[in-house]
């Protein structure tokens, strides 16, 4: 049977790859064409940003505090606020983003709680193991693990958006026991998408990139160029976040984090290695915590229909969809989130 699915999935995926690639390469043609200066290396470069000191807002003292903690297998930075004996709340941020995604919920949660928000391996200052073999779901939801253990408590709420809800998913399945409540946004169970990808044309649409960034270096490459202009283009297009909630001081940040040595390639081997693995299993169970699963309903990378179908595998869910709200739920609309998670944490 896996061999079967193999197959299959090779069948459709290598026209998609190709198809995709072939669209990037033409448009980065036409741009050469249509301004010389590039062809010749003459044009915007990118900053040698791992060489300066980070953006004035990456030190925030009202954000928290920066740190570091040695897990088994890498070493991860993170930021943390409010008192130490209260309960823990960890962030896990998507792509393409950092631990600063988090800002909204890490000024406003310390107040009852001691919140961390970590920068995932690959990205930012964490470490960058090198191979799409060191992304593996398995070993990024062993990292949440250690970091809670690591930070002296036994369990904690656990919110994820994007690439960080999926860790979260499969943290939740993996360790139930460290997990009290779960927090979801813009991303449905990693098994409903799975599920849902090759069987609505809609999202296949939706998820060119995935196919796009299996080939090497070609992305890093795109995305890098003129100062990262495609990076800052995914915050603030119509896909991203509405303008009253970004500005240059957080693109700067989040040019930072990806100008740092080797985190372009640490993020995509996320995607990488999601269609190196293998398909994943049915769990035996439900999930038993409580699961809030966060949805703006404007996402222009995943369909909301994937939200309720995550009922069969949770065993108690709430569902908020954030209207006018883009993927980038809790930075497009920072007070409604997290005025629904109050609500569901209450």
């Amino acid at each position: 049977m896996s061999l079967l699915y193999k197959a299959s999935r090779a069948v459709l995926l290598l026209p998609l790859i190709f198809f995709y690639t072939s669209v990037v390469i033409m448009k980065i043609l036409v741009g050469m064409f249509l301004n010389p200066k590039n062809l010749l290396g003459m044009g915007q470069k990118t900053k040698n940003r791992n060489e300066k000191p980070p953006p004035k807002g990456w030190m925030d003292p009202s954000l928290g505090t920066h740190g570091f903690l040695q897990l088994e297998e890498v070493k991860l930075h993170y930021v943390a606020n409010g008192a130490e004996g209260k309960p823990l709340m960890l962030f896990l941020h998507g792509f393409p983003e950092c631990w600063y995604s988090w800002r909204h919920q890490l000024k406003e949660f310390s107040k009852s709680y001691r919140v961390v928000a970590i920068d995932q391996r690959g990205y930012s200052l964490s470490d960058k193991p090198k191979g799409r073999r060191n992304y593996i779901k398995s070993k990024l939801a062993k990292d949440v693990a250690e970091v809670i253990e690591a930070l002296g408590y036994k369990n904690c709420i656990l919110v994820g958006h994007d690439w960080g809800a999926i860790v979260a998913w499969i943290t939740a399945e993996l360790f139930p026991e460290k997990i009290s409540k779960l927090i979801i946004m813009n991303c449905p169970h990693p098994l409903v998408f799975q599920d849902h990808l090759f069987a609505n044309f809609s999202q296949v649409r939706k998820s060119w990139y995935i196919f796009y960034f299996q080939i090497p270096y070609l992305p890093e490459y795109v995305m890098s160029q003129n100062d990262f202009q495609a990076l800052e283009k995914m915050f603030t297009s119509k896909a991203g976040v509405r303008a009253e909630n970004i500005n240059k001081e957080d693109i700067e940040i989040y040019k930072y984090v990806f100008g740092q040595k080797g985190a372009l390639t640490g993020a995509i081997n996320y995607y990488r290695a999601s269609l190196y693995e293998k398909p994943l299993q049915p769990p035996k169970e439900f999930l038993q915590m409580p699961v809030l699963i966060v949805w703006g309903s404007k996402d222009a990378y995943l369909e909301k229909e994937m939200a309720p179908a995550c009922g069969k595998y949770v065993n108690n869910l709430c569902i908020k969809f954030v209207e006018n709200a883009s993927h980038f739920v809790q930075l497009d609309q920072p007070a409604v989130v997290n005025k629904l998670m109050w609500k569901f944490l209450e």
